[in-house]
Order: C-alpha cells, then sequence, then structure tokens
C-alpha cells in the first residue's frame, strides 16, 4: 500500500470513512492531525487495527509546526527532579535519531554558560546524569557526550558570545527535527499501513448509543459535504482544542491550557557560533538554536486565552527575547535582523493556579464516557510514547469485544524516508550526476525527504523544469511544491510555503515573492484556475500583512485582533 498522500488519496480516505456502518465500524477513529493524533494513527494501524483520522485544517497546522523543534530530554525537567520523564524523552531521542527518523532528527551541539565558580559541579553533575540517564536507556545514546570548557575555547568555539562575566561553559548534545515534516512522515508511515488520512474535514459532533460513543459527524471542508463516520472507539487527540471536543462529546475530565511560546528567525551569519546556546532567563529557558543557514532565537512561556488557530507573537514577546539574547551577545540584534517569527501554543495539562512555566509536560490517557479517549498533555520529544498509551487504553475496551490486539511495535517500524536513506547519502556523488542537481541540492533533499528522495528526483527527470530552484525561496526547488501536493497532502498554498517548507519564515519577505510561482505550480496538480490562484495568493499575502501587524501590537490583545484579520482560507 502506497504511503502518498495525494489529492486522490484523500478522497479514497473520505470514501473509505463515509462507508463505515454500525455493523462494520473502524475500530480507531484518531480526531486531530497533529504529531499525537499522526502518531496514535500509526500505531493503531501497525497493530491491524482498522483506522482514521480526521483534521480540520492541515497536517501539523498547530502545535506541532510551531515548537522549538527540539528532540530532547529536558534539562528544566531535571532541575525539577522529574527523572521519570527525562529518562524517557532520551530514550525516545535515542531511538528517533538511530532507529526511527535518522533522515529528519539530527545531533545538535549547545554550550551552558557558566558565570559563578560553584556551577561548573552543580551543572556538570547534571549533565553527567543527562548523559548517564542516556547510555542506560533501551536504545543508542547517538550523541558525543558533555565535555567541559573554559573561557578561552568558549570564546573559539563561540566569537559572537560574551565572555567577560564567564568562568567557561559545558558542551552538551541534543536533537533537532523539522517537526512539520516530522508528522507529515508519521501520517505517510500510517497511510502505508493503511489508515485513513483525511485532512480539511472538521468534526461537527459525536455519535452515539445511548451514553456510549460510536463515532462522529463531520463536514469536507473542501467540498461542503457531510459524512459519518463509525468507530468502535474515538480518541481525542486534538492538542490545545481538548476541551471544545470535550464539550461537544459532552463528557470531560481533563483540562488543558494554552502556554504561549514564540520564536524569532535570524540568519546564521548574525551570530559566529560552532554551537547553540541554553541559558535561563527569570521566565523560562532561552534557546540559540542552529536552523541550517538560520538561528532560531526562543522561547516565552505565558498564557494564551485568545484565538488557538493563530497565536499571535506581540512586540512585548519579540522584544523579551531580544533583550534576553542580546545579554550573551557581543553584537546585539535588532528588528532588522528578524527574518521570521512565529507563535505556538502548548497544551499542557493544569490544575487551576499554577503558572504555566511550572505545568507538567507529561500526558495523560483518560476515558470519560464509553467508545470515547482522551489524550493530552506532553511533548513533541515523546509523541511514540503518548500514541502506545492511548492504544493501550483502546486495546482494553476493544478486547471486551474482539479478538486481543497485538502490543505496541512502533520502536521497530522506521518511519518513511528513514529506509535507504543512509545508501541514498552514500550515494549522493552519484544521485547529483544523474538528476543534473548541484550536490548541496541534493543534500538539502535527503535531510528533507530521506530515502524518499527519489519521489522528488523522479519528478525532475519527468519535468527538469522542476529541477529550478523556486523563484524567490532559494535553495527549495519547484519540485519540492509539486511534491508536498502529490505526496504530502498539501491542499493550500499555506500548507506549503508554512510546513512541507520553512519559506515563510526563512525569508526576510516571509514568502511573498514565492507565493505566486508556488501557487502556478500547485494548481496544475489540484486543478486551479486562475481566479482560484489568485485567491490563493491573496490570502497568503494578507495572512502575512496580518502577521507583521500583530508583531507591531504591545499587548496580547491588540495583537490577537490584528492577527485575526486573515482567517483561515477554508
Amino acid at each position: 500500500m502506497t504511503s502518498a498522500l495525494s489529492p486522490g488519496a484523500r478522497v479514497d480516505a473520505l470514501r473509505a470513512l463515509a462507508r463505515t456502518t454500525a455493523q462494520d465500524p473502524l475500530d480507531v477513529l484518531v480526531v486531530g492531525g497533529g504529531i499525537t493524533g499522526t502518531g496514535i494513527a500509526n500505531d493503531a494501524a501497525t497493530r491491524g487495527l482498522s483506522t482514521g483520522l480526521l483534521e480540520q485544517r492541515d497536517l501539523a497546522s498547530g502545535t506541532s509546526s510551531r515548537s522549538s523543534k527540539l528532540i530532547h530530554g529536558g534539562l528544566r525537567y531535571l532541575e525539577m527532579l522529574d527523572f521519570g520523564l527525562v529518562r524517557e524523552a532520551l530514550q525516545e531521542r535515542g531511538l528517533q535519531l538511530t532507529r526511527l527518523a535518522p533522515h529528519l532528527v539530527r545531533p545538535v551541539p549547545f554550550l551552558y554558560p557558566l558565570h559563578k565558580r560553584l556551577e561548573r559541579p552543580y551543572v556538570g553533575a547534571g549533565l553527567a546524569l543527562y548523559d548517564a540517564m542516556a547510555m542506560a536507556g533501551k536504545y543508542d545514546m547517538g550523541v558525543p557526550k558533555h565535555r567541559h570548557l573554559f573561557r578561552k575555547q568558549v570564546a573559539r568555539i563561540a566569537p559572537d558570545l560574551r565572555t567577560d562575566d564567564l568562568t567557561g561553559a559545558i558542551r552538551y548534545y541534543d536533537c533537532q527535527v523539522d517537526d512539520a515534516r516530522l508528522v507529515v512522515a508519521v501520517a505517510r508511515t500510517a497511510a502505508s499501513y493503511g489508515a485513513h488520512v483525511a485532512t480539511r474535514t472538521r468534526v461537527t459532533g459525536f455519535l452515539r448509543e445511548g451514553r456510549r460513543v460510536v463515532g462522529v459527524r463531520a463536514t469536507d471542508l473542501e467540498t461542503g459535504e457531510e459524512l459519518e463516520v463509525r468507530a468502535r472507539v474515538v480518541i481525542n487527540a486534538a492538542g490545545v482544542w481538548t476541551d471544545e471536543i470535550q464539550d461537544m462529546a459532552g463528557s470531560g475530565q481533563l483540562h488543558v491550557r494554552a502556554s504561549k511560546g514564540i520564536h524569532l528567525v535570524v540568519p546564521r551569519d548574525r551570530i559566529r557560533s560552532e554551537c547553540g546556546l541554553i541559558t535561563r532567563t527569570e521566565k523560562s529557558v532561552l534557546f540559540v538554536i542552529p536552523w541550517g543557514t538560520h538561528w532560531i532565537i526562543g522561547t516565552t512561556d505565558t498564557p494564551w486565552d485568545l484565538d488557538k488557530a493563530h497565536p499571535a507573537a506581540s512586540r512585548a514577546d519579540i522584544d523579551y527575547l531580544l533583550e534576553h539574547v542580546n545579554r550573551v551577545l557581543r553584537d546585539p540584534l535588532d528588528l532588522d535582523d528578524v527574518e521570521g517569527v512565529y507563535a505556538g501554543l502548548r497544551p499542557l495539562l493544569s490544575g487551576e493556579t499554577e503558572p504555566t512555566s511550572r505545568i507538567s509536560r507529561e500526558h495523560t490517557v483518560a476515558s470519560p464516557a464509553p467508545g470515547l479517549v482522551l489524550v493530552a498533555g506532553g511533548k513533541l520529544t515523546t509523541w511514540r510514547v503518548m500514541a502506545r498509551d492511548a492504544i493501550d487504553a483502546v486495546v482494553d475496551l476493544l478486547e471486551e469485544t474482539q479478538a486481543p490486539v497485538r502490543t505496541c511495535i512502533t520502536d521497530r517500524v522506521p518511519l518513511a524516508g528513514a529506509a535507504g536513506f543512509e545508501a541514498r547519502t552514500n550515494q549522493r556523488v552519484m544521485l547529483s550526476r544523474t538528476s543534473g542537481l548541484t550536490l548541496a541540492q541534493v543534500d538539502h533533499l535527503l535531510g528533507r525527504h530521506g530515502g524518499l528522495v527519489d519521489e522528488v528526483l523522479a519528478l525532475v527527470a519527468e519535468r527538469p523544469d522542476l529541477g529550478e530552484a523556486l523563484a524567490g525561496a532559494e535553495p527549495y526547488l519547484a519540485a519540492e511544491v509539486v511534491h508536498a501536493v502529490t505526496h504530502e497532502g498539501a491542499r493550500h498554498l499555506d500548507d506549503v510555503l508554512a510546513r512541507r517548507t520553512r519559506i515563510s519564515i526563512e525569508t526576510f519577505d516571509r514568502g511573498t515573492e514565492a507565493a505566486r510561482p508556488a501557487a502556478e505550480l500547485m494548481a496544475g496538480e489540484l486543478g486551479w484556475d486562475a481566479a482560484r490562484v489568485d485567491d490563493e495568493v491573496d490570502h497568503y499575502l494578507r495572512r502575512v500583512e496580518a502577521e507583521r501587524a500583530s508583531q507591531l501590537k504591545w499587548t496580547d490583545q491588540e495583537a490577537d485582533e490584528a492577527r485575526v484579520q486573515a482567517p483561515d482560507i477554508v
């Protein structure tokens, strides 16, 4: 079975979902297409359960495309003495790096600056424990151990870091990932094992027999058609929308609070350093993370109770990050250095009084009504564990009425693109020669598509013009826009510029120059006419304008009012 999330595959998925009946329901229906929902669909499908997934917008359109893009154990949780969460996250880090997604997850070095002599034994002991817990896990550690550095070594590694008040630093490793591409890879893997994945499909209500939830009512937002999907168990994996889904179902056990985290993207040449940086602020943790030819600077951690679809970064948020990063840099950054800004919401399980920076990132699975399972909380790194726990809860419900279900195997199922990645990387020179692409372009494709690079190269071989750089957005190729539609489920211009690629945050114009060329490439695959191309481009330009306007406002309320002036195209 193919993993391609093509326009035709979406039609087929919706037809299959609409054909379900009370006598022949799905085993599992997942609501939510972020990393948690796609992970659950993948776990269910690989256990042999008939599976569907509905997402009201695009894959990873919420929290799962707006994170710090780190796969990490969580040093701050170690300081909170949450050893179980750190151990679990470090184990998952090694698993994804070495086995499940080596094409997407890669090691990244960080400096932890030391300001006082007494910090070195304290921080050093913590990082020694961090490494020891990683090595003691079931999977390879996959990254080098930490190393103590003195001031002169720090100055050599990071010339733009202020060292006048440092006694040195400790270099340690975590991992990073393009979060949205990870979600697409998980969704494609689930689809390859039979999951029916349908985006742009909104759940509008639940089907019940007595108290039992037996499915959902939904609307295809692309056509307006309504459908009913029957399932033995419905899983709510809606992240920050968990409470809304609970209200719709009339059953709620969990309370999820949204915490806003914003990030800035600046060019790599603005900060000379071989390593990223992590240090504490009075409210959160400051990360400076290498990101290809850029740096990602984050993050904030503040409550958010406004529009959840489009959280807005305010001028106060941006100035907060610039102020704190400039405390550690020799040459300060200013607004003119900022290429991109994005804001995301963390779904945090909460009581009623804790500040969001103290709320646990652990997840919880609950069943508030027969046939309904909720999963909430958690973090990007432990998506597979969340999925496993959710399906384990489902198994208990299913085994009341059918044969036993096999145990989780996702720790042994590489994600789409992992197979063939190493071999294709070894063949990079040959791929460059046969495709006519430069080595840099081939490396770029391998780092985004892994072993599925052949899909993109096949498009270039069939249409050589697709081997050209996308106008306004090098180093992306025109072929990647077409591939996003034919294989990765992209339905709208936003999907391509903001998630399948990161053009919206990696260019100073936020992707406005690339918008029309990309839309015209998509038109050929989606059957858009000239008017539809104009609509897509106009919507994207209005989105950028609204985001820029929101980032000039000082308060969350003002920023939100500016951002919602450009709602979703569907």
